[in-house]
């Protein structure tokens, strides 16, 4: 068993093995160590042994303890609990299964579901995003209250705050984790029926078509140029990449390798629970050669705060937020743009009117350029790291390819396409066959 020191480097430079589990254990605690598997998950241990019997805890995966501070502090306790004579992990189960059914609050039924159901049967973004909207949403209004009072008209008073907030979507998914765990509970014979049940959606959810023109194109680059670090280059690449926001948000520098024109995104932050390797043109790479590397604070111990590497960062500690600001300060310096050029023309600059789109519409965008330049939809599908796409059913089991070759002339070309655009000269491109 290898023993390392366990700092956040450490752990991002760890590969997987190819084939079994590999065990890292810390040399600065004894006991505490990282578990690897080939698919790339990463889980935090602690072992130690209680009655002279050997038993390995797992803490959790570095996808929902991020620290290796955290993760270390957690294993510090369950060693705690040993040298006072309890035995960690029948604690805790003792005290999940350890419940009065009639008098039970909503937030101890929901800790449960959290860590019975969902933890255990959903990926670890389903889980994470579930958790937040427990805790944020339905704990915030119940979690005092017995389970067996709450009724169909309470849920539907909180479904009806969230969207007088303005928060319409946020309801539905919330309305969606509530009617779930209310079933569980049902199940476990905590309730006798789900007050969620048959309660519709608060908002429709239309599918969105929104896609930037070429003309809109030119205006979001040469806004993204206006407002500049750190949003400006982001959004220039999502928009190049096609990739989710938050994954690029909290891009890391070692997962570039700009001499290969390579992102390797890890599983623990891709949507569907995947690595995925992104190619980057050398549009993209020319944008991330000119970013600052933003030197992260010292204590006066002389250690690093944080040990990871955010490319998207202007303290060095965590990755860029405040989206919704920096995507106003893109349409309003579009919007002028839009008006000087009517005015150029002779038009009405009054009438400069850009319909609204979102920052996932960049992706869409990209995805539809790239089809409208004959790129096939299974290499947008793959660029997209769609786990369903228009490969399916026995198809989908036995095609793992990976089509890297189509996905590199796919963004490449794609890339080319959008700097025609911004030059002017955007005719002068044509489409490809290659990956067809």
């Amino acid at each position: 068993m290898p023993t390392i020191k366990l700092t956040q480097p450490a752990v991002d430079r760890l590969k997987p093995p190819q084939s079994g589990r590999t065990e890292y254990w810390d040399n600065q605690l004894p006991g505490f160590g990282l578990r690897l598997s080939p698919s790339g998950r990463k889980t935090w241990l602690v072992m130690y042994r209680v009655g002279g019997k050997k038993v390995r805890e797992t803490i959790g995966t570095v996808a929902l303890i991020k620290s290796v501070a955290e993760a270390r502090e957690k294993a510090r306790a369950s060693m705690r609990q040993v040298q006072e004579g309890v035995h960690p992990v029948k604690a805790r189960r003792a005290a999940l299964a350890t419940v009065d059914r009639q008098t039970e609050t909503f937030a101890a039924v929901a800790d449960l579901f959290l860590e019975r159901y969902a933890k255990r049967k959903t990926r670890e973004r389903t889980f994470i995003e579930t958790t937040r909207i427990i805790e944020r949403e339905a704990k915030r209004a119940w979690g005092a209250r017995p389970i067996r009072e709450i009724a169909r008209r309470d849920v539907i008073a909180l479904l009806d705050g969230i969207v007088d907030r303005g928060a319409e979507i946020q309801a539905n998914r919330t309305l969606a984790a509530v009617r779930r765990l209310f079933n569980w509970a049902v199940e476990r014979e905590f309730i006798d029926a789900n007050p969620a049940a048959g309660v519709s959606m608060p908002a429709p959810e239309n599918a969105r078509d929104r896609i930037l023109s070429d003309d809109e194109i030119r205006l979001f680059w040469q806004a993204c140029a206006d407002i500049g670090w750190p949003f400006g280059p982001m959004f220039q690449l999502l928009l190049l990449t096609a990739q989710r926001r938050e994954e690029t948000a909290s891009m890391e520098w070692p997962e570039l390798d700009l001499s290969r024109r390579l992102w390797t995104i890890p599983r623990e932050k891709a949507k569907n629970d995947r690595a995925h390797e992104v190619h980057l043109s050398d549009l993209a790479r020319d944008i991330l050669g000119t970013l600052p590397r933003i030197v992260v604070p010292v204590d006066a111990a002389g250690k690093f705060r944080t040990e990871r590497e955010f490319v998207f960062t202007t303290n060095g500690m965590r990755p860029v937020s405040g989206f919704s600001n920096a995507k106003e300060r893109v349409d309003a310096s579009m919007h002028e743009r839009l008006r000087e050029d009517m005015a150029q023309r002779g038009g009405d600059p009054q009438r400069a009117v850009i319909a609204p789109f979102t920052i996932h519409d960049l992706r869409r965008t990209a995805a539809s350029g790239m089809a409208s330049l004959s790129i096939g939809p299974h290499v947008v599908d793959r660029i997209l790291n769609h786990v369903s796409g228009t490969i399916r059913g026995v198809a989908a089991v036995y095609n793992r390819h990976a089509y890297a070759p189509e996905r590199v002339s796919a963004l490449d070309a794609w890339s080319r396409y959008v700097e025609a655009i911004v030059s002017g000269t955007a005719s002068n491109v044509v489409p490809i066959s290659a990956t067809r």
